[in-house]
């Protein structure tokens, strides 16, 4: 069933009709979900654009999961064109707790080889002009990013891979995300190599920070296809990370619905109240509107402030 909706709106300025649980967030190689019974739908507007792709919500391994691809089907969005906040609101606004992130990187380390997996536990901003913030003009939140992913999310994610899929998995290590959509040139790589980064992408940042902002739980499960442009081996193409990616996508089908069977009830590592004491803008001086803007961003603070 195909849903519209346009968000926010002051009846559903917590949560629309349709819930999930989990959000999973497809990268480059991951379009849909094998296994995954899509009942919605939903082609949503939010105050910050419509995201890449119409999200669609249903049941996988009995569970109810929320799907988008970042880059839109047919790989339509650059990694500087992906509309990170209309994505994570889009998600929040479902009811969603836990947010996986599905991502291509290259490989910075001799011992983290293509067709492996890493749960990266850190990262390093390089890019440029993407929306970081759902704050801003006139309401200010400092969120902390350290940790940048969700710990206890992070754990499970490694542990379920390393279970459920018969390629390595590595738990942590920095990912160093960078505008693209270009490779590094050797330099760069060597640069990121010098600073002690395990791998190299496009597309965690801003999400990471828009994640924390959503007080979701949110964790990387990164398919390695390269080893960059530092290494010896063959030179990066976009044949070569296909390639890769296409023999990766059998381990993701089996790992996804695993961790849909065990993922918790609840964090354990405050993600929920990231915005605790991070928004310092006085409630008496936030703007008009700020409810429709911030809608299921915000809609905790705003049931304890009461209607403007």
């Amino acid at each position: 069933m195909s849903t519209e909706y346009t968000l926010p709106r002051r009846e559903r300025a917590g949560l629309v009709s349709v819930t999930a649980k989990l959000g999973i967030i497809g990268g480059s190689g991951l379009y849909a979900l094998d296994g995954f019974e899509t009942s919605d739908e939903i082609a949503f507007q939010t105050p910050y654009g419509k995201p890449s792709d119409p999200v669609r919500v249903g049941t996988l391994a009995g569970r109810r999961v929320a799907f988008i691809s970042r880059h839109g089907r047919g790989h339509r969005l650059s990694p500087s064109e992906v509309p990170y906040a209309a994505n994570v609101y889009a998600l929040k606004s479902l009811g969603i707790t836990h947010l996986l992130s599905v991502s291509a990187v290259g490989s910075l380390r001799e011992d983290i080889p293509p067709r492996s997996f890493v749960v990266p536990s850190d990262l390093i901003d390089r890019t440029t002009g993407r929306r970081r913030s759902f704050f801003g003009e006139g309401i200010v939140a400092h969120v902390s990013m350290a940790p940048p992913f969700c710990p206890s999310f992070g754990d499970l994610v490694a542990e379920v891979a390393a279970d459920a899929a018969s390629l390595p998995v590595k738990r942590g290590g920095t990912y160093v995300c960078i505008e693209g959509p270009q490779f590094s040139t050797r330099a760069e790589s060597e640069t990121f190599r010098s600073w002690g980064a395990s791998i190299i992408g496009m597309t965690a940042l801003p999400e990471a920070r828009l994640a924390r902002e959503a007080e979701l739980c949110y964790a990387c499960l990164a398919m390695v296809t390269d080893y960059d442009v530092w290494h010896d081996s063959d030179e990066v193409s976009v044949e070569l990370v296909i390639e890769n990616l296409n023999a990766m996508t059998s381990a993701v089908a089996a790992i996804i619905p695993a961790l849909v069977e065990r993922l918790p009830a609840a964090c354990d590592a405050g993600c929920a109240s990231a915005l605790d004491n991070a928004i310092i803008t006085a409630p008496e001086a936030w703007p008009e509107g700020i409810e429709e803007r911030l809608g299921p961003i915000g809609a905790r603070f705003f049931a304890r402030r009461g209607s403007r």
